[in-house]
């Protein structure tokens, strides 16, 4: 680690998904194998191939916000500020920094989806007159990071990080950077994504990206040989990073320390890896770099573990490439996609949560599901059940559409 760069904490975190609202209940979740993959009910998917989806069934955006803001927000949105509320108060970041130190980094591959159908539907049936004039405001990418900035009066940057299912993460990483070289105090960072719509689905499906299995135990299978594709899911994630000696002054409570960030494309193929896990290698390896890492520490990786056959047999090559084999090895991984379905946008910063807590407690969350192994994935990824592991450094990756590659190494607070 550079010594000259400032070291960077987590003081809150905030989750939104479909195992759980909240990070404790959250983590609880993927603790007990909890499998939030069910029928689509967000729409009708009767003359869909894929009839599954891992939608975050309990949530009434009333319970948290106005009835006025809720008419005025996209779903993605509301989980990004939901997220947002949670890691902000459990940091008590608000009144601890001047407004422009603090900044908003909020991730999002797709936006606010299901506003535009709604919308494009009234000017087809209706006319151009009846489209709503928050159509603009409620769609576009960037609005649940200016949302989360208005509320808590953040005149720092904020903007997100668009980069396909890597945006979660990147938007971490890309904060990370802000903090490290003082341009912030402080950041609210994550990802969201609300895709699960007509439109969406429909759009997944005939790329044949999508498992189209109708048990939910058999539709969500990273790493396993009978995997088809992956489910898609809806969420958000949120983080609080700060500067170490300002969360430390402050009296803080610290979570974890975010020490190392990789970014790379594999300037390959829109859709598909690298089959050789370049550029996963490259992002693993600055991560590990900037963390420090050394021979011999015990690795925990939170795997991006899709569940689609390009994906997860290059990623099992980039982990061997970057730790090498007898390393490789020995790491203990997951994918908690078995359990939350991909969450595009809003995966890297609900994983960077999963990576957190296991440094934390000790206890690798399970890749539930995996029951017959493909043998080009033959790593430890914890099948079925969670354990314990001590890692000394965890890391979590994302991979997304474009050939975006985003790895975050997270350590336990010295």
């Amino acid at each position: 680690m550079n010594k000259d760069l400032r070291r960077i904490v987590i003081t809150g975190y905030g989750a939104v998904t479909p195992v759980g609202i909240g990070v404790e209940s959250f983590w609880q979740g993927l603790l007990n194998g909890k499998n939030g993959i069910g029928p689509i009910t967000l729409f009708d998917a009767a003359e869909y191939k894929t009839k599954l989806a891992a939608e975050v069934r309990d949530f009434d955006p009333l319970n948290y916000m106005e009835k006025s803001e809720t008419l005025r927000t996209d779903r993605y949105s509301q989980f990004a500020l939901v997220a947002a509320d949670e890691a902000v108060q459990m940091s008590g970041i608000v009144g601890k920094v001047v407004p422009e130190r603090i900044a908003v980094y909020m991730g999002s591959g797709i936006g606010g989806l299901q506003t535009f159908i709604d919308e494009h539907n009234k000017l087809i049936q209706k006319g151009p007159r009846r489209v709503s004039p928050l159509l603009v405001p409620m769609m576009i990418s960037n609005m649940a990071s200016g949302l989360i900035a208005i509320r808590y009066n953040c005149r720092g940057t904020a903007m997100p990080c668009v980069t396909a299912c890597a945006s979660g993460s990147n938007a971490i990483g890309e904060a990370m950077r802000l903090v490290h070289h003082g341009y912030a105090d402080a950041v609210i960072c994550g990802g969201s994504d609300a895709a699960i719509t007509d439109l969406g689905v429909a759009g997944f499906i005939n790329m044949q990206a999508l498992s189209t299995s109708e048990d939910a135990d058999k539709a969500s299978l990273p790493f396993d040989n009978r995997r088809s594709g992956f489910v898609i899911g809806e969420g958000a994630g949120a983080l609080v990073i700060e500067e170490y000696e300002h969360a430390k002054a402050r009296g803080a409570k610290i979570l974890g320390e975010l020490v190392g960030y990789g970014s790379s494309c594999d300037a390959y193929h829109m859709t598909a890896p690298h089959p050789d896990g370049e550029g996963a290698v490259a992002a693993m390896k600055a991560a590990l770099d900037e963390a420090g890492y050394e021979d011999g520490e015990r690795v925990y990786i939170n795997a991006h573990g899709t569940g689609t056959k390009l994906n997860d047999s290059a990623e099992t090559k980039a982990i061997k490439l970057t730790l090498g084999e007898e390393a490789a090895y020995k790491a203990v991984i997951s994918s908690i996609k078995s359990m939350t379905g991909h969450l595009l946008g809003g995966a890297g910063a609900i994983e960077a949560i999963a990576a957190i807590k296991a440094l934390q407690t000790g206890i690798i969350p399970p890749t539930i599901n995996l029951c017959e192994p493909d043998p080009e994935c033959d790593l430890d990824y914890t099948p079925n059940k969670a354990r314990e592991f001590k890692a000394d450094i965890a890391l979590s990756n994302s991979l997304g559409f474009g050939g975006h590659n985003a790895s975050l190494a997270f350590r336990r607070i010295q």
